[in-house]
């Protein structure tokens, strides 16, 4: 059975460690909230589903004015990764310094020189010309961006049914190592205890069900703007 939960009590537990990462200026760019668009955060380990549902809204909903947010990163582009449209590629130097510049509305070096970081000039545009931007962020960068915007903000948190269906739907994807399966389900763990500081919770266990659930809770929240 799919299951939605709502939580009210946004961050909390984690409070001490999400502001660590929380821009410095948040009050100074707090200009940003005035713009007619709104932000869909969508948060979930790896397997849970979250990029189909996420892409399912985009394809088949146009009227709900959604358009991704392109995050930077400082890995190399993969395939026929293009700079500008999956990411915008940058050097460990060049991303760096936009960290010094305090540039970022959210980064994380997931591993020693690989950043991955939204900034606050894309997100800018993009709410300024009315768009109901798409953030698929991790649950820390998803916590910091909820904090910044507040309830011009939707959080959404994606989650597998169990830890064993999760392993399930991986090994099925036969894309990773068993060795990189464990270190995604030892991620998971880590990143279900961020699950009560979203706005919402969408159980896939269904993902029908889970697509109409995650529907309705958007079309919701940009309804009451």
């Amino acid at each position: 059975m799919n299951m939605m939960k709502q939580n009210n009590d946004f961050l909390h537990s984690n409070e001490s460690e999400q502001s660590k990462q929380q821009p410095e200026d948040s009050k100074k760019d707090s200009h940003l909230a005035e713009f007619p668009g709104r932000l869909l955060i969508f948060s979930a380990p790896s397997g849970s589903g979250k990029s189909t549902i996420v892409q399912w809204l985009m394809k088949e909903h146009p009227e709900l004015n959604l358009h991704f947010s392109i995050s930077c990163t400082s890995r190399e582009p993969r395939g026929t990764e293009q700079n500008g449209v999956e990411y915008f590629f940058l050097s460990p130097e060049a991303f760096k310094e936009k960290i010094a510049n305090n540039e970022f509305l959210e980064y994380e070096e997931v591993y020693e020189n690989r950043f991955y970081g939204t900034l606050k000039s894309e997100v800018e545009e993009q709410i300024a010309r009315g768009e109901n931007v798409v953030f698929d962020v991790d649950v820390k960068g998803g916590c910091n961006i909820k904090q910044f915007f507040g309830s011009q903000a939707i959080s959404i948190f994606v989650q597998p049914p169990s830890i064993e269906e999760l392993r399930k739907r991986l090994n099925e994807r036969g894309t990773d190592r068993q060795e990189v399966i464990e270190q995604r389900i030892a991620k998971a763990e880590y990143e279900l205890s961020f699950a009560p500081n979203f706005d919402h919770i969408v159980v896939n266990d269904d993902l029908e069900t889970a697509k109409q659930d995650t529907l309705r809770l958007i079309t919701t929240f940009l309804n009451n703007k």
